[in-house]
Formats: structure tokens, C-alpha cells, sequence
């Protein structure tokens, strides 16, 4: 069994735009109620760490420091919104979002130091990808997963880094902002641009300049079930499939199962467990183990309670060869 962290405290609860709004602190409280309830994960392979608070120079690394200093300014009267009306300002916002950026922090470091022989990890508040340099967007204050390239590159000098986006919104705040970056891969499966926020994320879209090549969009269309699901996964193996990484991030969002009140997609959870194992070993295989899991969108919270259990699971079973 592989030793995986879960990072989990009421600092990531804060991270809430109320409980009417779809980004809730009920959504934490539904996963962890599930994997404590679930008997197929081992009490002493997953172990809990608390939430850590970033620093503005690391989040810096991304975010420009204008933009830093607006989040803060706005935190402290807590009213109006962070973009163009979908991200409220609430009093607090600042620490809040700086709780899920160091949680993701913590969790790589905890990861690449093998901390207590831990070598996956998992942020269920994580994987805020619509987050600009500049601005907010999609219910995303700070980009953790920005920041958590550039601090791995910075800290560790990492290079090669894969980052796979499973969530029903295209990532396009870190696809964007890397999108001339050859050692960044990106691969990311979402629904049609042409139906759903943020209306980007076209197949045509492979990266550009030095970075043509090392991205992947794949776009379903409304609907779309497990097999179709799995048949875009696919792909992204046979594109990642050539190359060695230092470190793989997994944004497991679960958005895209049916039922979810903001999509039009109809997995189920066999979707999240087909992509979670084959990463889960693919990292074992060609990432020294490396790989940390986001928890990113979903606003249904029975949906992302049992496909966040299943991605927890994967991450904490033998790898195939460890059998052998």
C-alpha cells in the first residue's frame, strides 16, 4: 500500500462563498465523511495533514503582486466581487485562498521529500485553475496550481512537469499562462467550450511558440458518459506516454458527473477511478511516484464525495509491479 496525505483542517473550510453559493465549505465536509466511512482505505496508509498558509513571495512566484495586494485590500471589507461576478470577495478572502495555495505547497513539498514516506498526496480544496496572473475567475481567487509549478521549478528545480485536468471546466488559467512552455505538458479533458464557462479549451488549442506540442485539449460534448470519457483518456496516454516527469499534478474535479448543477456531463465515478489508476501507477512508472491530486470543481456534494474517494483509493493501492 502506498502512503498518501490528505491535507484537511477549517482553514480550507474557509474557503467558502457562502452556503447558498456552489463553492461551499459542505463540499469538504461530504468528502472527508466519506472516506472515513469507506472501508477500502487503510487508517494507517492515509495520513492527515494540516493545512498550510503560503507566503506572498511564493505566490508572487505567479500572481502579480498588484493583483495580490487588490485580493488583500478586498478582504477586508469583504463586498462586491473578485472578477466580473463570479467570484465573491468575502472578509477573510485572502487568508482563505493563501490556506489552499500553501495546502497544495505542502503537499508537494511532502511528496519530493518522501515526508514520513508519504509519496502521494491529495488537496481537496486545490485546484483553483481559472485563476489568472491578474485576476480571479470561475470561483478561483489564487491559482495554487500556478504557483505550485513555479515553486517547484524554483525550489527544486524541477523541469518536466505533467498536469492533467479531468475537472468539466477547461483549465484554461493554467493552460493560458503556460501555453509557450515546453517542459509544462498539459492535458485536459472538459466539456465543449462551446456550452460551458470559460468558453475555451478547443482541440485546435496544442500550445504555441515553444510550447506548440505540449498541450492537449480534448472537448466532449454535453452528455458525454463514462465511455466517452474513457476514450478521450486514452488519448492523453498515448501523448504522455513517450516521456519521463519529475512531478505530475492531477486536478480531479467532479464536475462531470451527472447530476452536478453547473454541467451537462453524465460520468459517473468509474471515470475518476479510471484516470486516477492509471495515473496513479503512470507515476510510479515514470514520475519517481510523484504525483499530487487536486480536488478542483464539483458542486454536487454526494458526486464529489464518492469521486474524490475513489481518486483517494487509487492513490493508496499497491502499484501493480509492487505486487510482483
Amino acid at each position: 500500500m502506498c502512503n498518501t496525505a490528505v491535507v484537511l483542517g477549517k482553514e480550507l473550510s474557509n474557503y467558502t462563498f457562502g452556503e447558498k453559493h456552489p463553492f461551499n465549505s459542505r463540499r469538504l465536509d461530504a468528502f472527508w465523511s466519506k472516506i472515513t466511512q469507506s472501508p477500502d482505505i487503510r487508517s494507517d496508509n492515509l495520513k492527515v495533514i494540516t493545512p498550510a498558509i503560503a507566503d506572498e513571495r511564493t505566490v508572487s512566484y505567479f500572481h502579480d503582486k498588484d493583483y495580490i495586494n487588490f485580493v488583500k485590500k478586498s478582504s477586508i471589507d469583504g463586498i462586491g466581487y473578485l472578477d466580473s461576478g463570479d467570484t465573491p470577495s468575502f472578509k477573510g478572502v485572502f487568508d482563505a485562498s493563501m490556506y489552499v495555495v500553501g495546502s497544495t505547497l505542502l503537499a508537494l513539498d511532502t511528496v519530493i521529500n518522501n515526508t514520513d514516506g508519504i509519496i502521494h498526496a491529495f488537496n481537496p480544496i486545490g485546484g483553483l485553475h481559472h485563476a489568472r496572473r491578474n485576476a480571479a475567475g470561475g470561483f478561483c481567487v489564487f491559482n495554487d496550481i500556478g504557483v505550485a509549478i513555479m515553486y517547484a521549478r524554483k525550489k527544486y528545480d524541477l523541469r518536466k512537469i505533467l498536469y492533467i485536468d479531468i475537472d468539466a471546466h477547461h483549465g484554461d488559467g493554467v493552460y493560458y499562462e503556460f501555453e509557450q512552455d515546453p517542459d509544462l505538458f498539459i492535458a485536459d479533458i472538459h466539456e465543449d467550450g462551446s456550452y460551458l464557462y470559460p468558453g475555451t479549451g478547443f482541440e485546435s488549442e496544442n500550445g504555441s511558440g515553444a510550447g506548440k506540442g505540449t498541450k492537449l485539449n480534448l472537448s466532449l460534448p454535453p452528455g458525454a458518459t463514462d465511455s466517452d470519457f474513457i476514450s478521450a483518456f486514452m488519448k492523453i496516454e498515448n501523448f504522455i506516454n513517450p516521456t519521463n516527469f519529475e512531478l505530475i499534478i492531477l486536478q480531479c474535479g467532479a464536475d462531470g458527473l451527472s447530476g452536478d448543477p453547473l454541467t451537462h456531463l453524465k460520468y459517473t465515478e468509474k471515470s475518476h477511478e479510471y484516470a486516477a489508476r492509471f495515473m496513479h501507477n503512470f507515476a510510479h512508472e515514470r514520475s519517481h511516484c510523484r504525483i499530487i491530486g487536486l480536488g478542483g470543481g464539483g458542486y454536487n456534494t454526494q458526486n464529489l464525495a464518492i469521486a474524490w474517494n475513489r481518486v483517494v483509493k487509487a492513490f493508496v493501492s499497491d502499484h501493480p509491479a509492487s505486487k510482483k
